[in-house]
């Protein structure tokens, strides 16, 4: 039985992920389209989409524009998700995919998104500060628009610490390293964002881990590291290990280190040791991997996948 578990994710630049699938797509040229598939996105709509696919009550507040929420709404509808999401003037950004299955490519275009004002901010506080009351889990997740100061999500961590709150926080660049400093409960960087933030190239698994390691030391409880086919690093203060995941057929690459998280955040509300957080987290990741749009495998396919994760505990 699930323990159900209040959780409100936070997007601030949503996206409407459009993907398009073209056989030796090539730059330059006239390319034709077999078809096309847009799904409401974003990484904080993404986790709360595949949390409610695990069993979980979810709520999803940020900002989005007013001219293009129904396809959001809809989505809210479907799988009853409490909609928290500040409206403000313009559209919703979209995200292009094209996937190339002949060569085994994913291009990926990515618009930039409308910019909110001084009261758009205010607005989103409040309704945070309305959330904290019954929620107990946040995930800050993603992108900050335009217009939105880079120390947001540090304000809003501290802010959330301070109620007694868990904080998962998976942004990248400045935003990522100001937040830093207030300890989110988790972080979740690919590996190419660990290395932005450290401002070197990590060559080897021992690298890696010491660099996740480092960031524990200074109060963050677990540091997940995706490393794509060479699977995700999962590190505590007292213990480290690596997932990697079997060879899968992926259809699209929206939302997998967004199903990371949420399957990491499920696996802790049932008190999963390390290593079954390391299973639950990579299955429910190749279950978005092998899917179009925010949804996942069935139930019985991510136990299937459970079974085929090979984790492995890593000493000294």
């Amino acid at each position: 039985m699930v323990q159900l578990s209040n959780i409100a994710t936070i997007t601030l630049n949503p996206a409407i992920d459009k993907s398009v699938a073209i056989p030796n797509f090539t730059a330059g040229e006239v390319n034709r389209v077999n078809w096309e598939q847009s799904d409401p996105g974003g990484k904080g709509v993404n986790v709360a989409s595949f949390l409610a696919d695990l069993g979980f009550n979810t709520s999803v507040t940020g900002f989005l524009g007013m001219e293009n929420t129904s396809i959001f709404e809809k989505l809210f509808h479907q799988k009853n998700m409490a909609d928290s999401f500040v409206r403000i003037p313009g559209k919703t950004r979209v995200n292009v995919k094209i996937i190339d299955e002949l060569q085994k490519t994913i291009t990926d275009i990515n618009y930039p998104g409308p910019a909110p004002t001084e009261l758009d901010l205010t607005d989103l506080k409040k309704k945070i500060h309305n959330l904290v009351f019954d929620h107990d889990w946040f995930v800050l997740s993603g992108s900050l628009p335009n217009g939105v100061p880079t120390e947001f999500y540090s304000a809003v961590l501290k802010y959330l610490k301070a109620a007694g709150k868990y904080v998962v926080l998976d942004t990248s660049g400045d935003a990522l390293r100001d937040a830093l400093g207030e300890a989110p409960y988790a972080i979740k960087p690919n590996i190419a964002e660990l290395e932005e933030l450290l401002g070197r190239s990590l060559t080897s698994e021992q690298e890696v881990v010491e660099a996740a390691r480092s960031l524990v030391s200074q109060g963050i409880e677990y540091v997940i590291v995706s490393m794509g086919k060479q699977g995700a690093l999962f590190v505590s203060g007292t213990e480290s290990v690596i997932a990697v995941p079997p060879p899968i057929a992926v259809k699209s690459t929206v939302g997998a280190g967004d199903a990371m998280v949420a399957g990491f955040i499920a696996a802790k509300i049932k008190g999963f040791s390390l290593e079954d957080c390391a299973r639950l987290s990579t299955a429910t990741a190749m279950g978005a991997l092998t899917q179009l749009g925010p949804k996942l495998a069935e139930t019985q396919v991510l136990e299937s996948y459970m079974q085929q994760i090979s984790v492995r505990k890593i000493v000294g």
